[in-house]
């Protein structure tokens, strides 16, 4: 009897329509500090989701959460399940996730300084098992959607501009072949038109190349633009979720998100004065 339960649990993860299901987690760290409490959150292949939310909100250990390096700070998935592919990873490394197809990009880039910027590219193809010929045919692609890394690929990292960096960092996860990438903050410290470039070869690798992405971003405008669906986390909760249309026109996303309510543009002032009377959290 158990074993035709496991056997129906494993069919309904398989008919799964989602690529990822992350379903109730509960994270903690040291064992003591609550950071997540019961986010739930899909994403279907093919599709662009924004995970949405103030600094400290609970993004970046989401991600983490999904990639597990959360090991790695002493924090842990303490409830709930998270399943990739039909399979429930929470279990697995973070080098087996990348096997799998997840690439996690870092916030704040972390590349390798010390290196030139296509010596960077070429550890993404690392954990494949790929000829030469095939690795410089998939270098040669990530040159198509960066052709600036091209111009600099004999150039050390460290000494490239902040958006160079963000596509090294995005270029190097390509190397990898995921069907999934998780994007940490990627407008951080960049200027606005460099914004708009990452978010437009973000939005074409989506379309060409059918990469699935998560993406943590605190500019909900920018990213509702380019994404299909969101979710806004609060305090480690999710609040509100949605098409990406539907919430970008919705009042309170409007109100304590893009500063605009039906009266005009808010001020500061007003929208911290607002974030006290949230709707979804009275």
């Amino acid at each position: 009897m158990e074993r035709l339960h496991e056997l129906s649990a494993a069919s309904r993860l398989e008919a799964s329509p989602y690529l990822l299901t992350v379903n109730n987690i509960e994270v903690i760290y040291d064992h003591v500090i609550l950071v997540l409490k019961g986010v739930s959150l899909e994403v279907a292949e093919g599709k662009i989701v924004a995970l949405l939310g103030a600094n400290g909100a609970g993004k970046t250990t989401t991600l983490k959460a999904i990639s597990n390096l959360l090991r790695a700070e002493r924090g842990e998935v303490t409830k709930g399940t998270i399943v990739y592919k039909g399979r429930q990873v929470e279990s697995l490394s973070a080098p087996e996730l990348v096997r799998m197809g997840v690439i996690q990009v870092m916030e704040g880039r972390r590349i390798f300084g010390h290196l030139t910027v296509e010596e960077n590219l070429l550890t993404g193809a690392y954990t494949r098992r790929a000829t030469r010929g095939e690795i410089r045919q998939d270098l040669e692609r990530v040159y198509q959607y960066f052709p600036r890394l091209k111009e600099r690929r004999n150039a050390m990292a460290g000494f490239t501009s902040g958006g160079e960096q963000q596509m090294t960092a995005v270029g190097r996860a390509l190397m990898a072949r995921p069907s999934m990438i998780l994007l940490d903050e990627p407008s951080m410290g960049l200027a606005p038109q460099i914004v708009e470039e990452i978010y437009e070869i973000v939005q074409s690798l989506n379309r060409n190349e059918g990469v699935s992405f998560l993406l943590a971003e605190q500019n909900a405008s920018l990213a509702l633009r380019y994404a299909h669906r969101g979710y806004i986390l609060e305090n480690g909760r999710v609040v509100m979720e949605g098409e990406a249309g539907a919430l970008a026109n919705n009042e309170d996303v409007k109100e304590f998100y893009l500063g605009i309510s039906k009266g005009g543009r808010l001020s500061f002032r007003d929208v911290k004065h607002y974030r006290r009377r949230k709707r979804w959290l009275t």
